[in-house]
């Protein structure tokens, strides 16, 4: 088992799994959250909520989970970021892993577990992770939706139009599809 991660937990769906993932893989686990003023700032208001969802739920995690940050970081995005976001891509990881080694003088891993892998696969490896129990907290508490909408569906809560939960409402229900094919097989 690795020793330390520090995870980017937005509060929403990929993140959340992303954490799980981190906290079955390495020895001590903090996260942090950046407040810049976005438009879906409810995705804030769900962190706490699923890391105390994550320590009661899975005592073995919550053992492992460290420290909270949440840095403000007012007027550092703009309102002209969409799904597609550039920082995102597996070549913009790539390069920030060799600039923040050089800059730190030592080999320095930057995981994206969730890089080749769609929502469907996402749920898949929740499941797989915490089983329905992180599922449970991932569909109730999780939150994606980029107008900041709450409205509960059975993929989570979300407008149900915006580009990332349409994401979310087609890959629940593919995962849902593989899921049921598999245990019927």
């Amino acid at each position: 088992m690795r020793e330390q991660a520090l995870v980017l937990f937005s509060g929403g769906q990929d993140s959340t799994t992303c954490l799980a993932w981190a906290l079955a893989n390495f020895a001590s686990v903090e996260t942090v959250g950046f407040d810049y003023g976005q438009r879906h700032a409810v995705e804030l208001e769900c962190r706490p909520v699923i890391l105390a969802e994550l320590r009661k739920r899975f005592p073995a995690w919550g053992k492992k989970l460290g420290e909270d940050h949440v840095l403000d970081l007012g007027g550092g995005m703009c309102e002209t970021d969409f799904s597609g976001y550039p920082d995102c891509r597996d070549d913009t990881i790539k390069a920030l892993q060799v600039a923040l080694g050089l800059g730190m003088d030592r080999r320095f891993v930057l995981e994206t577990p969730l890089m080749w892998i769609d929502k469907a696969a996402t749920f898949a490896l929740a499941e797989e992770l915490g089983g329905e129990p992180l599922l449970d907290i991932i569909i109730e508490q999780t939150h994606t939706c980029y107008l900041g909408k709450r409205e509960r569906h059975d993929w989570g809560p979300g407008c149900g139009e915006c580009p990332a939960c349409k994401l979310r409402k087609d890959g629940h229900a593919r995962y849902r599809a593989a899921r049921a094919a598999r245990r019927s097989a």
